[in-house]
């Protein structure tokens, strides 16, 4: 083979651009774990997870169960008009 026929840009197929597309996102993946994020339901901060891991601890609560009663107690602030007093506290305590 000569270097002219090697540097030619040969075409994927399907198959190959979703191995592509999947190995992409293995990458990524693995760049957001060694940065120290935990898949939650996406990726979190180091404080937000030193949160996250305070509350499994103190409750006992499964991954779900922290997802799920974390979002209800938001809706609830966010219905009561308590956000910006959660996230004062939250600026407040370097949280």
């Amino acid at each position: 083979m000569t270097e002219q026929t090697t540097k030619k840009a040969i075409k994927k197929s399907p198959a190959d651009k979703a191995k592509a597309n999947a190995d992409k996102q293995r990458r990524f993946r693995e760049r957001q774990k060694d940065a120290g994020k935990k898949l939650v339901r996406g990726y979190v901060s180091p404080e937000a997870k030193a949160c996250y891991d305070e509350i499994r601890d103190k409750t006992g609560w499964t991954d779900s169960e922290a997802m799920s009663n974390a979002m209800r107690l938001m809706y609830a602030a966010y219905k009561c008009g308590q956000i910006k007093l959660l996230n004062e506290w939250l600026r407040k305590n370097n949280r």
